[in-house]
């Protein structure tokens, strides 16, 4: 700014950086107030409205402002080259925080995840060697904490894993639909505590069945599909009944997302979700699960009913099937070595995908984190928010709580910047 400016329509010349007080605009004329302290240089304050300003800049009496800044210099031995002949230079969007925030296309956010939770019957939070950080909860108390932890961080969808006793478990897996069983009374236990809680149950035979298959075992090792489907049914209006929102059905049988539908709304649960494990593979990741409930199977493998990893369009069939029978929501486990599949269902149906990130994804990180291969907490949330990207709604993760506290700090962080 100049030493001095004249301000319009006044005859007096005034030391624009001793008198002036630039404040918000005031009607079209001067106001003069005395100083209360003895300063002689500063006589009165003037205040100028916005024309005053426009015509001060019109006439040429441009206020200063910081000078450009320099160039930033190159180091030392940079070639000397002519720009390329580029219209489109995708790196502008990406040269700064703030543009990469305003552009980002996926978002990740505590309420896109589904904490998956193992139960058991005891007091205390058994540890799992296989799965770092994961824990068999204690029905009465370590489960209800675990849920307040994640509701404090905005995860508020929990689905729930029984791990039980030997000594209930039989060929045809009736514990499965006990009324007061271990699921069914958390449920309740949950509900009464939680009532907005969102509750996702399992429903498959694996974990009540003496065989460890999700289904009832002929002597000839042939799993049974119309008479599992009969068992699931019971077990999915029994979880209703507790208070289950959304029953899953994890097994693979053929027609059982139909039957569940027409079994719940039979019994009045119209309002019940069914969540189906649409594409569900007969992968290797499982393996630290089964530890956790002890369920893997007796003998056999799982491939007659799970799906065959190399396979992609078999996805499309069962996907046009659970639709046509009332799924609500369509899932693919496991996630993130399907992401082709995950976009797959994503780009054919309107309905809301999930994506289960196994315990074989959640225990190989954890490892690698632990022997200081990987960024644990950056490989974390880049495979969660690949997942959300290849067009998972909601994910089922074993590190919702973690990451959901890792966006809550991001985001305490950015509100303070």
């Amino acid at each position: 700014m100049a030493s001095s400016s004249t301000i319009p329509n006044l005859s007096l010349t005034l030391n624009c950086q001793t008198y002036i007080d630039f404040k918000p605009p005031l009607p079209n004329y001067l106001s003069f107030s005395y100083s209360k302290r003895r300063r002689p240089p500063c006589l009165f304050t003037v205040r100028a409205s916005d024309s005053d300003f426009e015509a001060a800049v019109v006439a040429g009496n441009v206020p200063e402002a910081p000078p450009v800044p320099p160039i930033p210099a190159a180091p030392a031995g940079t070639p000397v080259v002519p720009s390329l002949p580029i219209q489109r230079r995708p790196r502008r969007n990406r040269r700064s925080v703030v543009l990469r925030s305003a552009f980002q296309e996926t978002s990740l956010s505590p309420a896109n995840f589904v904490y998956p939770l193992f139960i058991h019957e005891g007091e205390e939070d058994t540890p799992i060697g296989a799965m770092p950080g994961c824990y068999r909860l204690g029905w009465r108390h370590g489960l209800v904490e675990e849920v307040a932890k994640a509701r404090d961080v905005g995860v508020n969808s929990v689905v729930l894993f029984p791990k039980i006793p030997d000594a209930l478990k039989s060929p045809t897996g009736d514990e499965a639909y006990n009324k007061n069983g271990l699921v069914p009374r958390t449920i309740r236990l949950l509900k009464d505590k939680y009532p907005d809680l969102i509750i996702y149950t399992d429903v498959a035979l694996d974990p009540y069945s003496s065989d460890g298959h999700d289904g009832i075992v002929r002597e000839d090792g042939v799993i049974m599909n119309d008479e599992t489907v009969h068992q699931l049914c019971k077990q999915a209006v029994a979880q209703a009944r507790a208070g289950a929102d959304v029953v899953s059905p994890s097994d693979m049988m053929d027609g059982r997302v139909g039957a569940m539908r027409l079994a719940l709304d039979a019994e009045g649960f119209q309002h019940v979700s069914i969540m189906s494990y649409t594409a569900k593979y007969a992968s290797s990741f499982y393996g630290p699960f089964r530890e956790a409930l002890d369920s893997n199977p007796r003998f056999g493998d799982k491939k007659t009913y799970q799906m065959n990893p190399a396979n992609y369009r078999e996805a499309m069939t069962e996907m046009r099937e659970d639709e046509s029978e009332g799924a609500d929501i369509l899932l693919v486990k496991p996630g993130l070595p399907y992401l082709d599949i995950i976009r797959l269902l994503r780009d054919n149906s309107p309905l809301p995908i999930a994506a289960y990130q196994v315990s074989g994804e959640y225990s190989m990180i954890k490892a690698g984190g632990a022997l200081k291969m990987i960024d644990e907490e950056k490989v974390m949330m880049e495979s969660l928010l690949c997942l959300r990207r290849a067009g998972a709604d909601i994910i089922l993760t074993y590190f919702a709580l973690q990451a959901a506290r890792c966006l809550c700090g991001e985001k305490r962080i950015i509100s303070t910047v």
